[in-house]
């Protein structure tokens, strides 16, 4: 497949990271088998729209490319489920028009007005009235992707209006954005502005997406490291990492840190770290464990590639006993003597696994009403996280709506 240096999909690091594009670029593309099973799944979303909204697709050439596609290896019932969901969402979009929308699937866009060499493909965009949707569909379970103020939907939405402006000419006032990701979440993530807040918002990244081109940006490292093929080479990166006296700067004995820790530990040094001091420490160390994690991996493969990493080695790593052949050995067990009930156990497929067996809206209207989904352990994040902050009186109620008392441990 075809990339642009600057592609949409990639915006959020190299408008931060104005650098990493020419920098990344001398990596080579890599997939994986979660990057492959989303390109499928997508295959999938891409003809059953092209059935549902158009007249380009026969019943029987439908069919077959169906029954190809679920041949692949990669392929889960699962699949089949999200998009049909996936379908199901465009066409409650669709009929929210006055009148019979345009819908087009997997549609090459150019955005170079804005970015040098910008295209990319839109999964989805629907037209009508004076309205403009695009659609992104995410396949991954991974993080929650929110399309408020994302600048991959917003590219996308303006090589979209350059597409298709000459044809409706001054028609389309707003443009709606929208994520789907069904497998994550059931609600959509959209954005609506208007076409001259869109074209606005464009203008502004003109000269970032110029220097990001040209090669003569700066390397700011951050969370979009982590999608960077260069994430474990990067100099800029290690260094920010590595930088230890930063966090001196975060303990310095100021009056406030002093007084707290005269009370906390009765001396006159500050022997205790404060809790706005543990707070900076936090923010500075959060990016520490995936770099690590980051120079491990790439490690190893350089390691099993031939390699050599100094001071580092390959080793096997522990095992767990396991059977050649299973049947045949439960087979022998039961010769011996041994009764089958106790040999196999019987188990109920897990909430998950009943819901791929029977789809989503199966799912939900047979036994959706035994479901419940209580308050998740309390889990740190920082203050710009969009969920609501934890509350033990909800997690009381949540306990208690379950049968618990409320308070009572589980």
């Amino acid at each position: 497949m075809e990339h642009a240096l600057l592609s949409a999909s990639s915006a959020s690091r190299w408008l931060t990271c104005t650098a990493s594009p020419r920098f990344e670029a001398q990596f080579p593309e890599t997939t994986s088998e979660y990057a492959e099973e989303g390109r499928l799944a997508h295959s999938f979303c891409e003809l059953k729209v092209l059935k549902k909204f158009t007249t380009s697709i026969k019943p029987s050439a439908y069919k077959t490319r169906l029954s190809k596609l679920k041949k692949e290896p990669l392929y889960t019932d699962e699949m089949d489920q999200t998009s049909d969901l996936y379908v199901e969402h465009l066409t409650e979009k669709a009929m929210g028009y006055d009148s019979t929308p345009l819908v087009n699937a997997e549609v090459r866009v150019d955005f170079s007005e804005y970015v040098p060499d910008g295209f990319g493909t839109c999964d989805c965009i629907m037209i009508g009235g004076d309205l403009l949707d695009i659609t992104d569909y995410k396949h991954g379970k991974g993080v929650p992707v929110s399309a408020e103020g994302n600048p991959q939907m917003r590219l996308y939405a303006l090589g979209a209006l350059k597409k298709y402006e000459p044809f409706y000419g001054g028609m389309i006032k707003r443009v709606r954005m929208t994520i789907d990701q069904p497998r994550i979440q059931s609600e959509l993530s959209s954005e609506t502005i208007t076409v001259d807040e869109l074209k606005a918002w464009g203008e502004t990244i003109k000269p970032i997406a110029q220097m990001a081109f040209s090669g003569f940006g700066e390397f700011k490292p951050g969370d979009h490291c982590r999608f960077c093929r260069g994430k474990a080479q990067c100099r800029a990166r290690a260094d920010v990492n590595t930088a230890l006296e930063d966090f001196k700067d975060c303990l310095l004995p100021t009056a406030k840190n002093i007084e707290q820790a005269q009370q906390n530990a009765g001396t006159d040094a500050p022997a205790m770290l404060t809790n706005d001091e543990i707070g900076e420490l936090l923010v500075r160390g959060q990016h520490l464990v995936q770099w690590y994690n980051d120079l491990e991996e790439y490690a190893l493969n350089a390691l099993l590639n031939g390699e050599e990493i100094a001071g580092w080695k390959v080793v096997a790593g522990r095992s767990n006993r396991t059977f050649s052949d299973q049947e045949a050995a439960l087979a022998a067990v039961i010769a011996a003597g041994y009764d089958e009930s106790l040999v196999y156990e019987r188990k109920p497929k897990t909430l998950t696994g009943l819901e791929e067996l029977m789809g989503k809206k199966d799912f939900a209207e047979k036994i959706g009403q035994f479901v419940v989904k209580p308050l998740g352990k309390p889990t740190l994040a920082p203050m710009s996280d969009k969920r609501e902050p934890y509350s033990t009186a909800a997690a009381d109620f949540s306990g208690a709506a379950q049968g618990e008392q409320p308070g009572a441990s589980s």
